[in-house]
């Protein structure tokens, strides 16, 4: 029908289609609209749209331009950091004020989508395989996705698990981060990493709260680094450059959490770090990152929760975490 009318008179804008799907990931459409729709993801809010703020933290990176970042970032403390990654950017979450009232939230949320949309996606006999799957994949959040290692957790047929897991990513819970490499082949093929949309969630999911992180900071790095990716991601959805997301790891052991992409091949590597202060061997694999890359290597950044911008050289500074939405 839609296609039809969109054909007769091919003038843009007539029509909104909403979801809670991925369209590009559904199992089948009646039409698949090719060449006549726009695909727009609404990812939960970022924290300058909370905060107000237009934020082109990404658009920087790639600016070729001097870092305007010098001096101590406005005062935030790991507390009302930690407040802002728990709580997350669903406007509902983000609305309620007390942890419990968010919590209660989340919990109707996932219940919602996991067994209604995604029941009406596929015939599930085991309503509690996506639930306790969704559990298993917080619980790993930032580490590589492993179906061998998920299927003998959950006793299932990796056949299984890899159509239940591509449910969570139809549904947008879920989100991959591929491994960047010089050959455009290996990117496809190597192990990716996964997280979550978003950090309230992850929160949620994994029972932490701000108290929990302050003390355990394994814990809290990994729900960190998914925080940061997301802002990337949702900042990357309107900049001017628009790169793709990667990350970065070699068999000798260096790595780097982000890599951003532009169309003209030019890179920047983003680490994140728990901590309030930084030295030299925080920056050892944005390092090696800029020797593998060479002459399309634009500039690295280690996000951290310290107040100053720390230049380690011209292209390569440690920068507060609060710059990804005041910048």
């Amino acid at each position: 029908m839609i296609k039809a009318v969109i054909d007769r008179n091919r003038q843009p804008g007539r029509f909104l289609l909403t979801g809670s799907a991925n369209v590009m990931l559904l199992p089948k459409l009646s039409e698949s609209l090719a060449g006549r729709m726009e695909v727009l993801t609404l990812w939960p809010f970022s924290q300058g749209e909370i905060r107000g703020v237009k934020e082109n933290f990404v658009d920087t990176l790639f600016s070729g331009k001097s870092v305007g970042w010098s001096g101590k970032s406005p005062a935030m403390s790991w507390e009302e950091l930690l407040e802002s990654v728990v709580s997350g950017g669903y406007p509902p979450a983000v609305a309620r004020q007390s942890a419990a009232r968010r919590d209660a939230w989340f919990q109707s949320y996932v219940t919602t989508v996991l067994q209604r949309d995604i029941r009406d996606l596929a015939n599930i006999a085991d309503t509690t395989a996506v639930p306790r799957l969704l559990s298993v994949v917080a619980a790993r959040a930032g580490g590589l996705l492993n179906f061998a290692d998920l299927s003998r957790t959950m006793a299932l047929p990796q056949t299984t698990l890899k159509r239940y897991f591509a449910l969570l990513e139809a549904t947008f819970l879920v989100q991959l981060l591929r491994p960047w490499a010089r050959n455009l082949g290996q990117r496809a093929i190597q192990t990716p990493k996964v997280y979550l949309n978003d950090t309230g969630l992850l929160a949620h999911l994994l029972g932490v709260t701000v108290d929990r992180l302050k003390g355990e900071g394994n814990v809290a790095g990994s729900v960190l680094e998914n925080f940061v990716l997301m802002e990337l991601r949702k900042q990357c959805a309107w900049s001017a450059t628009r790169p793709e997301l990667f990350y970065w790891r070699t068999v000798s052991g260096r790595e780097v959490d982000v890599v951003l992409e532009d169309r003209t091949g030019k890179v920047v590597g983003v680490e994140v770090k728990a901590a309030a202060t930084l030295g030299s061997n925080d920056v050892g694999g944005l390092q090696a990152l800029a020797s593998a890359v060479g002459k399309n290597w634009a500039r690295g950044v280690v996000l951290y929760t310290g107040a100053e911008t720390l230049p380690f050289s011209a292209n390569l500074h440690g920068i507060p975490i609060r710059r990804l939405w005041s910048a």
